[in-house]
């Protein structure tokens, strides 16, 4: 596998585009520090590749989310991207909320197998402009099917996934038809390409979308439809957090709870669930966090 990255291709002379996301140091970073079953690794290894691939997809100026919310032994699978570009990366995190026990008892790992009934949240929050949250149920086998699910009801542009993760990576292979109002073809050009290409990407296996280059994916997928491909785009593992965002979440406990705490404690210890960085807060600082929810100390563990 290559060096993490997006890389965008385009068949001319055709209504179809497409992306493929490799990640592999992103997704070892996103598992670091965190006691994760096999097959939870592979869950969201699979969910931090398709989340890349819509950041890219539907050029957001902001934070995409993608929550698995179940009822099952796992009840989060959570990926947030910002957009990159070719001189950025895009960054992007993951989590899983789970029971060990429950986890360990499972006897099937699949993705209804752990989580049970639920629902997939994506949520698009832009820089500037309103918060959207597209919501579709749990209701396919596959993380894939439920973002393809997602396109088909609040895109309205066909689009067909493939997702995969092992021990060492993942990788996510995106194709989408576009709407004709975007191209410049006419009507009648090519119109068989979304199912031939469609065959021809549903040829890939796991071990190849995980364990190839690029490239190599492509040339052995679309050799002779000759794709056109894109300068890539670096992706790589980051964390939004910070000791001023922790601080301004515990000033809105209020005085009373927060000297209640450090009455008990003797200091106030909190850790992203993100990168397991750890903040902890002195009754000096929460002082000063009650009288000025900006106030912050250089105190981090």
């Amino acid at each position: 596998m290559a060096a993490d990255q997006l890389q965008r291709f385009l068949f001319d002379g055709t209504a179809v585009r497409g992306e493929i996301a490799q990640l592999e140091s992103t997704y070892q970073e996103a598992l670091a520090n965190h006691d994760y079953p096999e097959p939870i690794q592979h869950l969201l290894g699979e969910l931090l590749a398709a989340c890349a691939l819509l950041t890219a997809t539907v050029k957001l100026g902001g934070t995409l989310g993608i929550e698995i919310r179940g009822s099952g032994a796992v009840n989060l699978l959570m990926a947030e991207s910002n957009p990159g570009n070719h001189e950025r990366a895009q960054r992007l995190r993951g989590i899983a909320r789970f029971d060990h026990e429950a986890v360990a008892a499972a006897g099937d790992t699949s993705l209804h197998g752990l989580l049970g009934d639920g629902k997939v949240v994506i949520t698009l929050d832009p820089r500037e402009g309103r918060r959207y949250q597209g919501i579709v149920a749990l209701d396919q086998p596959t993380i894939a099917g439920c973002v393809e699910t997602y396109f088909a009801q609040s895109e309205q542009l066909p689009t067909r996934l493939w997702l995969a993760a092992d021990n060492q990576g993942a990788a996510g292979l995106l194709l989408q038809k576009l709407p004709a109002e975007s191209t410049s073809l006419a009507a009648d050009a090519d119109g068989d390409a979304w199912d031939r290409l469609n065959h021809l990407a549903a040829t890939i296996t796991d071990d190849e979308l995980t364990g190839l280059d690029t490239r190599d994916v492509l040339y052995r997928l679309f050799h002779e439809e000759q794709p056109r491909l894109f300068d890539p785009a670096p992706v790589m593992f980051a964390c939004t957090c910070s000791r001023e965002r922790f601080g301004a979440a515990l000033h809105q406990l209020g005085a009373d709870e927060l000297r209640g705490l450090i009455e008990e404690r003797g200091e106030i210890e909190t850790q992203c669930h993100f990168c397991n960085t750890t903040y902890v807060f002195s009754p000096a600082d929460v002082e000063a966090l009650i009288e000025d929810p900006d106030a912050s100390s250089p105190t981090m563990h």
